[in-house]
């Protein structure tokens, strides 16, 4: 699963994304609540840990922005404090369930993979661009109603750039959406990936839909006169 872990304290942190990598999750963090939230309005997560007490935007506020935009993430918020009152605060705040520091590993591990089978509703769970349907729900896609065969990190990819379709997504961006913010992909495998990835998405087809945008990134979308267009359709 692709998880987000915010967090304040430095150990902690580290601790989390190495055991959550270790366990073959994805996990990217921050270190406060604005950060946080940032990377959570710029990338998709099945899981977020969030800390509640934080410097320049606590948890609380944190969960209220991600549920008032619709985010689709499950929230898992940690506490120092096991008060009812500061748990009822983060469940009444939007998060869907909570643990109280210090836990073990196991339980955390638990805890993700029971809400990993939630699945939130995306408001826009599907993107079309020309003959390319995208379902960012059930992970799936297909090109001239042929189904694609894509490898896990190739639908984490075209994932990102459906979500922006007709936009220029960057090399940076791409990275960290898919391996992490201190990622040790290099972007020359990146580049080797999205090369599998185009010859998936436009091999068969006349109208080639994966762009390299030069010095800078890349982009789902219909070439027009030179210039990228089509953003794609939500349905």
């Amino acid at each position: 699963m692709r998880i987000l872990v915010i967090e304040d304290e430095p150990q902690m942190l580290d601790l989390l994304r190495d055991g959550l990598r270790e366990h073959g999750h994805s996990a990217i963090t921050a270190r406060d609540g604005l950060d946080g939230l940032e990377l959570a309005q710029r990338h998709v997560f099945d899981v977020i840990l969030l800390d509640l007490r934080m410097p320049k935007m606590n948890g609380w506020e944190v969960m209220r922005e991600l549920r008032r935009s619709e985010n689709v993430a499950s929230v898992l918020m940690l506490t120092a404090c096991d008060s009812e009152r500061e748990v009822i605060d983060g469940l009444e705040a939007g998060a869907d369930d909570y643990l109280t520091k210090p836990f073990s590993f196991a339980e955390l591990l638990a805890r993700i993979k029971s809400l990993g089978r939630v699945q939130r509703t995306w408001p826009n769970e599907t993107v079309i661009v020309d003959t390319l349907t995208v379902n960012l729900h059930r992970h799936t896609a297909t090109r001239a109603s042929h189904t694609l065969d894509l490898t896990r990190t190739e639908f984490a990819l075209l994932d990102c750039l459906a979500r922006q379709a007709g936009r220029t997504v960057s090399r940076l961006s791409l990275l960290e959406a898919v391996w992490g913010n201190d990622s040790p992909v290099s972007r020359s495998a990146l580049d080797s990936f999205i090369s599998l990835l185009r010859k998936k998405v436009d091999l068969a087809a006349e109208k080639k839909l994966v762009h390299t945008v030069k010095g800078v990134g890349y982009m789902i979308g219909i070439k027009q006169n030179g210039t990228s267009g089509n953003r794609g359709e939500r349905s």
